[in-house]
């Protein structure tokens, strides 16, 4: 964690006295029945709210609420929505009806909302029963209906376009981006002028190419390689300069910030920035100029970083390579430019092992991609591989978000440290990360819990002897959930998972926005005209939620290709193993496949009446003493698969030897 001693952060307890003429600001949340909760920060119950004094407010919506009751004895407060500050979501899919006269949109939700008032002029060719994308266009405390239009229409066929677009916006995303946001991104101009390039460091004469997936569209960095006259070799770490095109202010600058993350499903991508500035203006693709950002570090014979520059560059990519063409020049050793691939294999394999030394936790969960057909149907699905060749890449950008946090954690202004979006990450809680740890020790990996260090090593020692094995994946994800959640704020207390003191996200602007403020303050630094954001935590705040949205969003859209896969095969046998237990049952994970499925606890009761020990991850039968417990390999049949629900179930099928 570095010489300082970190402390675990937690909530304060500001909770006082309740004020009833006051009002808060909170979230919405809607249960399947209806009634609504206020999720007001550091209050310490949420704010029960009635259907009929939601005033217009959906699920997720940031409001302001007003308390009008307080239980006695229980203390449970209730309110009403005064009005709606921000809406999560502003379009929905579902179905229409249609008449001569009105025409109405049902929504496909989970839980209620009222059905959607569609002008006939607004229908756009939408029939009754189609299937369709709509947006809220007007809501007003006078209507009694909201009122939309029809943006999309799906045909029968288009079942997954619709899915897809249905968990992006679910997920408070912007299906599209506005006209203005096009008008103003489709205006920027490509050239540069010999004013900027002066401005600049040229590094259009040295050896620079980007390594990204086959299927990239998009570079957002490169790397250069340089020996320098002193004999020693500089690296630079060359990033999109996004900052350049997306002023504040801007709209463009607004809907990026608004989404302050592209969103990657297994079939597409809702970017953060318009195509035009994405994989445009931006991408540094092979044989152009562009105009970038960059973090460059002096190696001596040691490989020992003696000196660092940050500033804005322009470079010309001479090779665009492929992880593939990366990896197998590594394993071959020839190839375009081997000598200098080679030496950043080397060297950044010596970061990688240096940064597990220090205290980094190697958490290589297992990625899974789908093998698609022209209309998105998953056809396969494959265990993505963390290589050398990614290795290079993410150890470099790891270096470079490193050093560029610890310049700026070291910068004060008028004696007060400069507001800065840090990426942290906070110590285990030992109370979440008991039953971990007991679960692990079951398993035969012991764990060390005298020091946060010790913990990290034991998690690295997990990791390493479980690599390969069917319980490994399981034991990855549990281990992750028993992790704090990694956020942006202004307030550093290092990233505990990387064993690192200072962090902060500089290498990923075009899809993610805290990078793009990070730009900001660093140029402003160098300018010697520090911006000092006072609304910056809340930035960070937003940008923390969005983060956690989208990934919702992509576990979302992986489950439904889970499911969509799976109904090919209901009623065939697989091995699993069990990855998480519930007083309803236990879910399976398919060892091929790697598809997640729920046996329900009813389908066990023909063997046995089964309770749930949360101490130990297990159904324990009454009688038998049968136990079902995570880690534990099972053979499954698939009986059903439900991409409504976006669910798959299995049943345990008994072997031989159980």
């Amino acid at each position: 964690m570095g010489k300082k001693e970190k402390t675990t952060r937690h909530k304060k307890n500001t909770t006082k006295q309740t004020n009833l003429a006051a009002t808060y600001q909170g979230v919405l949340d809607i249960a399947k029945s209806g009634m609504g909760f206020v999720m007001v920060p550091n209050m310490e119950n949420d704010i029960l709210v009635f259907p009929t004094d939601f005033n217009t407010a959906l699920k997720g919506d940031e409001v302001r609420v007003k308390i009008t009751k307080i239980r006695q004895g229980t203390g449970k407060k209730e309110g009403k929505i005064l009005e709606v500050i921000k809406r999560k979501q502003v379009s929905f899919a579902g179905v229409m009806q249609v008449s001569e006269r009105h025409a109405f949109f049902i929504p496909n939700t989970i839980t209620p909302m009222p059905d959607i008032y569609i002008p006939l002029n607004k229908l756009n060719g939408a029939k009754d029963k189609d299937r369709v994308i709509v947006q809220l266009t007007t809501w007003d405390k006078a209507s009694k209906k909201p009122e939309g239009e029809v943006l999309e229409i799906f045909t029968a066929e288009q079942e997954n376009d619709q899915a897809m677009k249905s968990i992006v916006a679910e997920a408070g995303f912007n299906l599209q981006f506005s006209q203005e946001v096009m008008d103003f991104a489709n205006k920027l101009s490509a050239d540069l002028t010999p004013e900027e390039i002066a401005t600049r460091k040229d590094y259009r004469k040295v050896l620079t190419f980007t390594i990204d997936p086959v299927d990239a569209k998009d570079f957002d960095d490169a790397i250069s390689f340089q020996k320098l006259a002193n004999g020693n070799i500089e690296i630079g770490v060359h990033i999109a300069d996004v900052s350049h095109y997306v002023q504040p202010g801007t709209a463009v600058d607004q809907e990026a910030y608004d989404r302050a993350t592209s969103v990657y499903l297994p079939d597409r991508v809702y970017p953060m920035l318009p195509e035009k500035i994405s994989n445009e203006l931006c991408s540094l693709r092979p044989h152009e100029e562009k105009l970038t950002f960059s973090a460059c570090f002096e190696l001596d014979a040691s490989k020992k970083v003696v000196n660092t520059w940050y500033g804005k560059t322009i470079i010309y990519s001479d090779r665009r390579f492929t992880y593939e063409q990366v990896q197998e020049i590594i394993e071959t050793k020839q190839g375009d430019h081997s000598e200098v691939i080679l030496w950043l294999a080397d060297y950044t394999q010596s970061l990688r092992k240096k940064r597990f030394e220090n205290g980094a936790i190697n958490f290589s969960s297992q990625e899974v991609r789908f093998t698609l057909d022209e209309k998105g149907k998953p056809t396969g699905i494959t265990v993505k591989e963390s290589k050398a060749s990614h290795q290079l890449i993410e150890e470099l950008m790891l270096k470079a978000n490193q050093l560029i946090a610890e310049k700026m954690g070291k910068i004060k202004i008028k004696s007060e440290v400069l507001p800065f979006p840090y990426r942290v990450h906070d110590q285990p809680n030992e109370e979440k990360l008991a039953p971990f740890v007991s679960f692990a020790l079951s398993h035969g990996y012991p764990f060390d819990l005298s020091t946060p260090e010790k913990i990290a090593q034991s998690f690295n020692n997990l990791m390493l002897s479980a690599h390969g094995k069917p319980e490994q994946h399981v034991l990855e994800q549990l281990g992750i959930r028993t992790m704090a959640k990694a956020v942006y704020t202004t307030n550093n207390i290092g990233h505990y998972g990387l064993g690192f003191e200072y962090y902060c996200h500089f290498t990923s602007p075009i899809r993610r926005y805290p990078d793009v403020l990070v730009h900001r303050i660093v140029q402003s630094v160098l300018m010697g005209r520090p911006i000092n954001d006072g609304g910056l935590e809340e930035k960070c705040v937003h940008c923390s939620e969005r983060e956690r949205a989208a990934m919702e969003a992509e576990r979302a859209s992986n489950k439904y290709k889970q499911v969509e896969f799976m109904r090919d095969y209901v009623g065939q046998v697989f091995e699993g193993v069990i990855s998480g237990v519930s007083s309803f049952g236990f879910w399976v994970e398919t060892v091929e496949h790697k598809c997640e499925g729920l046996v329900n606890i009813t389908s066990l009761s023909r063997i046995d009446d089964f309770r749930h020990v949360e101490s130990s991850y297990s159904l324990v039968g009454r009688r038998s003493g049968r136990k079902f417990s995570m880690g534990d390999k099972v053979t499954i049949r698939v009986v059903s698969a439900n991409l409504d629900k976006r669910q798959i179930d299995y049943e345990w099928e008994p072997t031989v030897s159980s």
